[in-house]
């Protein structure tokens, strides 16, 4: 190798050097690790998230009986088609986020498996919605609410039916007297 093609390659690799050194970004920052901030109450959670999540889509489907006649439920618009969308997604969403470490409650597989019905029903009811399919919607509406009254018999009512006991009295008010069916 000739003196001066030694020198341009010395010459190339200093540059290289001061470039790598001029160019050094600041060291990477770790990762993060997930955190998650489970400091809602159940009942909050329902009542803000889920419940309005899941009346939202239970809203846009099946008929109204009523006095005046039969009302179709179903959306009209394409606004509304997406609103049902959005219910379904939501509830998607909220069978994971019932999983979180800390949300569960016991036992875990149960309380896991009705949260992952929910996000598999939902799913579904999603899939029906953005088909326009005023069917599938009421059908799948129908498959989240067994879900939902399922989990509901065994970690709401259940617990409250130990914790407390059958009502005492009568449930009901009496039926009033001029009811001609009454026994």
């Amino acid at each position: 190798m000739s003196q001066t093609t030694s020198q341009v390659v010395g010459a190339v690799l200093a540059a290289a050097v001061i470039l790598a050194a001029c160019s050094a970004s600041k060291p990477a920052a770790p990762p993060m690790t997930a955190k998650f901030d489970i400091s809602l109450p159940m009942d909050e959670l329902m009542g803000h998230v889920i419940d309005p999540a899941a009346y939202g889509y239970w809203k846009g489907s099946g008929v109204e009986v009523t006095a005046a006649g039969d009302r179709d439920l179903s959306p009209t618009t394409e606004e509304g088609w997406e609103a049902l969308e959005s219910a379904a997604a939501a509830l998607i969403e909220a069978g994971n986020v019932l999983q979180l470490p800390g949300r569960g409650r016991s036992p875990d597989a149960d309380w896991n498996g009705f949260a992952q019905q929910l996000t598999q029903r939902a799913v579904a009811a999603k899939a029906a919605a953005q088909h326009h399919d005023k069917k599938a919607v009421f059908d799948e509406g129908g498959r989240i609410y067994d879900v939902c009254t399922a989990c509901h018999a065994q970690y709401v009512i259940g617990p409250q039916l130990k914790a407390t006991g059958r009502a005492q009295g009568l449930p009901l008010p009496p039926w009033p007297k001029d009811f001609p069916n009454k026994k």
